[in-house]
Parts: C-alpha cells; structure tokens; sequence
C-alpha cells in the first residue's frame, strides 16, 4: 500500500505553535530573547519551520513546563556541542539530540526555587487553616498569639484588641504580643475592667486638638490612665493571670535557641511567630515603632507621657 499522505517539509508559525502546544507569540518571543534562532522566510515573507526547529520547540515547552526559566533554557542551548546536523527527509532524527548538555546547575537552583515555594505554600495553607479554626483575623496573628487567647468564649474579643495585638506584634514580634494578650484576655473576661478601660480610652480621645496642652484635664485623664494600669497590674497577681509568662519565655527558647536567627521576635511581626514571612522586612521595635502613625493631639501625646512618668515614679518609689 502505497503512502497517500508526505508530511510537509517546513510549516508556518501557526502549525508550528499548535503542533508544539504553544502560542504564536510565545514562539516570537523565544526569537526576541534569542532562545529560538529566526528561521528563514518563504517566498511570502512568512517564518517557515522545519524538523529540527520543531525538535527545538518541543524541548523548549517540556523545560519550560518542568519550570526551568528561559533564561536558563537560553544558556542550556547555548552551552550544546557543535550545530546539529542537517537532518534529510529520510532521517528518523538528528545526529545529536539538542537536549545533551549539562544542566545540573540550573536543575540545582530549580529545585531550590522549588522547595522555597513549596515551604511558602504550606505557610499559606497553614494560615488559611488558622483562620478557618479561629477566626478570620485572629487567625492571621502568630500562633504563638492565637495559642494564648483560643480559650476566650467567641466574640469577646473585640475588633480594637485584634487590632492593638497586630500592631503590638509587628512591634515586638509574636513573643510581645503574646505577653500583652494577658491585657485583653482580662478585658475580656471581666466586666468591670473593660468598663474602666473604655472610661479611660474615652477620656484619652477626648483630649483632641481643641485641648491645650498645659490644661488640667491632660494630667487628671494621665492620673487615669496610671491608676487603671496600677488597678490592672494588681489585678494579674490576684488573679495569677499573669503567671504563665515564664512558660511562654520558656516556649519561646524552645523554638528560638540560642544562636539561632530570632530577628522573629524583634519586630518582624512573621505570621508564623517563628521566621519572617517572605519578602517582609525585619526591622527594630524602636525603627517599627516610629514607622506607625497615631492621629494623637498634642494633648494626648503629653497625657501619655505624664502616664509613663508617673508609673516610673511609682516603679522607684517601690
């Protein structure tokens, strides 16, 4: 039987890509990026591309598919012995396949690049599992946080605490903020201390900018504020509330030894409460804490001064 069908000996772009599985463009763009050499024109004027440019694309698209960068795929050809034989009509295949080159660097570096977004998936479906378990934004502060606060009822904690905590924690890393949790948990739990705090939030609020800065009312709200955190403090050690800081320090030295790299816990805020999430930044309490604008007048800025003065004075007193 004789063979009705003689396969084309070159084909335009369009068959090219569609044979291949990709993109006209994509093919121009391996020409732009000299990943693919320009094949000559036919009489029309149009890209014509015979078996061994075909050969080239399908190893192209597997490399690509595999994950290898262009760049590298570019290099990789580059780095291929003498130019391939012409292959006759009658050839099964070239003399030398265009893949025999050594690319065990780049597969190193992509491996590497591999098992980074690999670490970084689980870091994100780890985080979708936080905040499907405990809530949508409780769920995005660190583990190290969420653990001091998952025994608090739903709800008690109000939006203003998760939003202190994740500013305390980009501050001071996730082992500050699990320390000042003790703050909202008592706030939660107990009634009449969120009804003190709100008085005094209150107070602090309204020394806006209308209020001038040598008025009575910015020390009277200060001596507030001090008697709340001395109400507060004294009632952590009645309650014991505070007693469990000594095993989160303890927690903390278990997953930070010595030696290690803590920058975690210095203001990283890392959604992990364990290394900085990828791409952010780690910087200093004192360099965080200057980055983070308050809308405060100056009444309320000399309000928390006079707070802070006074509680040293208390601290020396004692």
């Amino acid at each position: 039987m004789s063979l009705s069908f003689i396969p084309p000996r070159q084909v335009k772009i369009g068959d090219a890509a569609a044979f291949v599985g990709i993109t006209p463009r994509a093919i121009r763009h391996y020409h732009e990026i000299g990943l693919l050499p320009e094949p000559e024109r036919g009489a029309d004027n149009r890209r014509r591309y015979g078996y061994n440019e075909m050969i080239r694309l399908l190893w192209i698209r597997k490399m690509a598919d595999a994950g290898i960068a262009l760049d590298d795929i570019r290099d990789a050809f580059a780095d291929t012995a003498p130019a391939v034989d012409t292959v006759s009509a009658t050839d099964v295949a070239p003399a030398r396949a265009p893949i025999d080159y050594n690319v065990e660097g780049i597969l190193e570096r992509l491996e590497n690049t591999l098992v980074a977004k690999e670490a970084e998936l689980q870091r994100q479906r780890d985080a979708v599992q936080r905040m499907r378990t405990r809530g949508s934004r409780m769920g995005l502060l660190s583990d190290f946080v969420t653990t001091r606060l998952e025994s608090l009822p739903e709800g008690s904690l109000r939006q203003a605490d998760l939003d202190n905590l994740l500013v305390i924690e980009r501050v001071f890393g996730p082992l500050g903020a699990a320390v000042n949790a003790t703050r909202y948990i008592a706030l939660a739990t107990h009634p009449g201390l969120r009804e003190e705090s709100d008085r005094v939030d209150a107070a602090e609020e309204a020394l806006d900018d209308s209020v001038a800065v040598d008025d009575p009312r910015v020390e009277q709200v200060a001596a507030k504020r001090h008697n709340f955190e001395l109400a507060l403090q004294a009632f952590f050690e009645e309650s014991g509330l505070n007693d469990g800081d000594d095993a989160l320090f303890d927690a903390w030295d278990v997953l930070h030894p010595e030696g290690a790299d803590n920058t975690a816990g210095q203001g990283s805020g890392a959604a992990s409460g364990s290394a900085p999430a990828p791409g952010e930044k780690t910087m200093s309490a004192f360099e965080a804490a200057g980055k983070m604008p308050y809308d405060w007048s100056p009444a309320r800025v000399r309000c928390v001064e006079l707070a802070q003065e006074m509680a040293t004075n208390a601290a020396s007193a004692h």
